[in-house]
């Protein structure tokens, strides 16, 4: 519930400021007692007179502002219960990041303990930019929560990531971050994600193209479903999500070992990561030498979901299936086989699914008393596809 919510929304120097103005009104009439706070190159895009009529409160402009109601304006307009910030540009994220505060904005930004969201918009070499996306990953690991820009034609010409979204989904996804969810409050959930590495010797292993994308956003979504949340993650080069415990692991027999430590205190438990089949049935102390394995001998890793299956009790369990073909026969005889109650199955050679990417398709795949029934699901980004199957499983 946004009403009776006291939100501060800092406006930048981005060419999509004018929607701000849309979405200070809409908090307004949604019950919210809202303070504008402008940074110089927003006040040359809108008006601060149109932002005040909108919010009804004066519009906070200056670190020394003397104007009404402010005693100190940057400690004033931080005392809030959520800091929205949109546009966000690529310099309030660099300031953000690295706890500059030279402006109102970005003092507020450091002086403020409330939850904050960013919405980015900047052209598209300007958000992939390593610089703007280190910096987003400090912030999300500092638990500041994202609302993902939008794909298209920018200002600049150029068409690609880096628009501000549309309002309506501007203010679908605010309503989401301002009003928790209790989906899941009071469960305690186990994801696992990414792959498993099995060394052949110190340089040199066996293991897939996860990136543990997918499992992240689940963990990730459980979480705003208000669940407790423990993630064992195999090796990945994300940040870990906020508001739960993580464990990293490397081979399928830590994850093993992991899995089995907070599987009987779980109540749900997710099984994303793709696991290695197989591993070396010798792990050399030093590196092999080209030329002196002819042949490589593996030995089959533990089945970790099977080993859940069989001791399932009342616990909810699901699980994922990558295949190349033949998708709905072989996920389905994972799931009568490992006793499970959901299973998630993509093809991975499907255009826009698979490792690595952004976004996936998936088919479902449930019991219904004697038989089966599958749904097939468009394609989506994983977090919102992560959302969506916390949902779902949630109805379980």
């Amino acid at each position: 519930m946004i009403a009776g919510k006291h939100l501060t929304v800092g406006i930048t120097g981005g060419i999509s400021a004018y929607k701000a103005a849309e979405i200070v009104s809409w908090l307004n009439q949604e019950g919210a007692r809202v303070q504008v706070v402008m940074t110089e190159g927003a006040c040359r895009i809108i008006t601060p007179l149109t932002l005040k009529t909108l919010s009804g409160r004066p519009v906070a402009r200056d670190l020394f502002s003397e104007e009404a109601g402010f005693q100190v304006p940057h400690i004033d307009v931080a005392d809030c219960d959520a800091f929205i910030v949109l546009p966000a540009t690529a310099n309030i994220l660099a300031k953000a990041a690295s706890g500059l505060a030279d402006d109102l904005l970005s003092a507020a930004l450091l002086a403020t303990t409330a939850p904050i969201i960013f919405a980015p918009a900047m052209n598209m070499h300007m958000y992939a930019h390593a610089a703007t996306q280190h910096n987003i990953a400090v912030l999300k690991q500092r638990g500041c929560l994202f609302i993902e820009p939008a794909e298209g034609r920018l200002a600049c010409g150029t068409v690609g990531p880096g628009r501000l979204p549309d309002t309506e989904t501007l203010k679908g996804e605010l309503q989401r971050l301002l009003t928790p969810s209790t989906l899941l409050a009071g469960k305690k959930v186990l994801v696992t994600a990414g792959p498993t590495h099995e060394y052949l010797d110190p340089v040199r292993y066996i293991g897939n193209r996860s990136s543990g994308k997918m499992g992240y956003a689940l963990a990730q979504a459980a979480v705003e479903a208000g669940a407790m949340v423990t993630l064992v993650s195999g090796p990945t080069a994300l940040a870990a999500p906020t508001g739960l415990t993580i464990e990293r692991v490397l081979s399928a027999d830590e994850m093993f070992d992991a899995v089995w430590r907070h599987y009987p205190d779980s109540d749900i438990v997710i099984m994303a990561a793709a696991v290695a089949d197989y591993k070396p049935q010798q792990q050399a102390p030093h590196k092999i030498k080209k030329g002196l394995v002819q042949q490589l001998m593996l030995t089959a890793n533990r089945d970790i979901l099977a080993s859940l299956g069989r001791d399932k009790g009342q616990k909810i369990l699901i699980g994922f299936a990558a295949e190349t073909e033949n998708l709905a026969a072989y996920a389905t005889k994972k799931l009568q086989e490992k006793n499970l109650d959901l299973i998630i199955a993509n093809d991975v050679l499907a255009e826009g699914a698979g490792f690595d990417g952004d976004t996936n398709i998936v088919s479902i795949i449930r019991p219904a008393g004697d038989t089966i029934t599958i749904d097939q699901w468009p394609l989506l980004g994983k977090q919102e596809l992560a959302r969506r199957l916390i949902a779902e499983i949630a109805g379980l």
